[in-house]
Parts: C-alpha cells; sequence; structure tokens
C-alpha cells in the first residue's frame, strides 16, 4: 500500500498554519478596532463601517477554523478533517467567485448607488436636529482634512447651516495656506473648498474595488492550491 507523500504531508501543515496565523492576525485587529475608542471616533461619520468590521471578524474566524482544521488533518492524516477542509474551502471558493460575477455585472451601479446613499446624508447635514450635530462636526472634520465641501452640490449641501460656525472654524472655509491655489474659490463672502467631497468618496471606493478584485484573485489561487493539496492528501491517506 502507498504511504503519505511527508513532503506534502507538511507542506500541508505549512499551507494551513500560515492561512491560521492570516485568520488570527484579521480576527484581533477586526475585534481591536470594534472595540477601540479611538477608532469608533475614526469611523463615526459612517456607522455602517462597522457592518465591515463585523464581516472581517466573521471572515477571520472562518479562516482561523478552517486553518485549524487543514493542520490537525495534515498532522493527524485525519480524513475527517481533510474532508471538512476542503469542503469549506470549496464553500468558500464559490461564494467568492459569485460575489466576484455580482461585483462585475453590477459594477456600473454602484456610483448610482453611492450618489443615492450620499443624497440620504445631505438631509442630515441640513438638519438642525442635536442628533445630527455629531454627523455635521465630524463631517466637517472630514471637509478640512481632505480639502472638499459638501457632498455632491458643493456649499448648497449644508443649506441653512452653511453659515453656521461649527469647531471654531466656518464650514467648507479653506485653510489660509490653500486660499490662492485651485482647490478654493470666493463664494459667500468667504473662500471655499470647490470640490465635492462625494467625487472624493466615489474615487476612494472605485480605486480600492481594484485592490480588493486583485486581493481576491491571489486569494483564489491560493485557495485552489489548497484544495488540490488537500485532497491529494486525503487520497493518500484513504490508500494507506
Amino acid at each position: 500500500m502507498a504511504g503519505v507523500s511527508r513532503c506534502m504531508k507538511y507542506s500541508m501543515f505549512i499551507f494551513n498554519f500560515l492561512f491560521w496565523v492570516c485568520g488570527c492576525i484579521i480576527l484581533g485587529v477586526s475585534i481591536w478596532i470594534r472595540v477601540s475608542k479611538d477608532a469608533q471616533q475614526e469611523v463615526q461619520i459612517d456607522s455602517s463601517a462597522f457592518a465591515g468590521v463585523d464581516l472581517l471578524i466573521a471572515v477571520g474566524s472562518i479562516i482561523m477554523v478552517l486553518g485549524f482544521l487543514g493542520c490537525c488533518g495534515a498532522i493527524k492524516e485525519s480524513r475527517c478533517m481533510l474532508l471538512l477542509f476542503f469542503i469549506g474551502l470549496l464553500l468558500i471558493l464559490i461564494l467568492q467567485i459569485t460575489a466576484g460575477i455580482l461585483g462585475a455585472v453590477y459594477r456600473s451601479q454602484i456610483e448610482t448607488a453611492l450618489n443615492n446613499i450620499l443624497s440620504e446624508s445631505i438631509k442630515t447635514l441640513q438638519s438642525s436636529t442635536e442628533e445630527s450635530k455629531a454627523f455635521q462636526q465630524k463631517f466637517q472634520e472630514y471637509e478640512r482634512k481632505n480639502r472638499c465641501c459638501g457632498l455632491l452640490n458643493g456649499p448648497q449641501d449644508w443649506g441653512k447651516n452653511f453659515n453656521t460656525r461649527l469647531a471654531n472654524y466656518k464650514i467648507c472655509e479653506c485653510a489660509a495656506e490653500d486660499q490662492s491655489t485651485d482647490l478654493c474659490t470666493y463664494a459667500q463672502g468667504r473662500y471655499i473648498y470647490k470640490t465635492p467631497c462625494g467625487e472624493l468618496i466615489i474615487k476612494y471606493v472605485k480605486d480600492h474595488m481594484t485592490i480588493i478584485v486583485g486581493l481576491a484573485f491571489g486569494l483564489a489561487v491560493i485557495e485552489i492550491f489548497g484544495l488540490g493539496f488537500s485532497m491529494s492528501l486525503y487520497c493518500q491517506i484513504q490508500r494507506k
């Protein structure tokens, strides 16, 4: 009877150990972001960002479990663990491919969806309720940091709140060093940034989508190797 290849066995173990370590890192960083007060203040401008953090926690947990199954299955030569690893990795790969296809099909609609979200946020900028003031102040800090004004239509997005003074400076007001540059325009008695923040947000999302697609493709290649290793090792153990 043919034995189990030691090279494949330990290659499978090392692969899954690194897989497990990646899961630990993703899970640890995600939990830190979720509970850190500083991180919560950073994403306060968009509370939906926590949905992405929660997703990363789930992904990190799944990767840790799969890595554990792969490591133990390889070292202990357990067909059950290797089969569970194979099935789990195959399901992730199928979901990944499905998400990629849907992303390619609906890519043209992403900008429209973002514009709709930004349009809804404009209502918060124009609101005078106490609940909206925290968002307004945080967004104004975002404007100064990124040298932009409003979301889609510049100062018009602020409505009557445009002349309100928040955080000791006026809304959309250019920094002194920027007033003589192309970043600013003179309107309503002061220099303001002329680029809507929505343009920067949409550009940021589009740029990072390309990175995400590249990472997903690279991860898919690694997953295919993992599937091949695990099934080959499974078959060797079965024949032993």
